[in-house]
């Protein structure tokens, strides 16, 4: 459960915003929507071997 502690005075928007912030770095949403739909753990490991490819080529170029 995210609590969030208000001070008094605070204002309810900046209470919201870290309410916000908080529940993103949980990853609540990302999970449901990654379980969504089945993904074969041969598909996932391609998928990420991809994008550790394309990262890669970007550090290199930077370089």
């Amino acid at each position: 459960m995210i609590i969030v502690p208000v001070k008094d005075g605070e204002n309810i928007e900046r209470a919201l915003k870290k309410f916000k912030r908080k529940f993103e770095k949980t990853g609540v949403v990302r999970e449901l929507r990654s379980r969504k739909t089945y993904e074969k753990p041969s598909v996932r490991r391609r998928d990420e071997l991809k994008k550790a490819i394309y990262v890669q080529h970007l550090q290199i170029n930077e370089e």
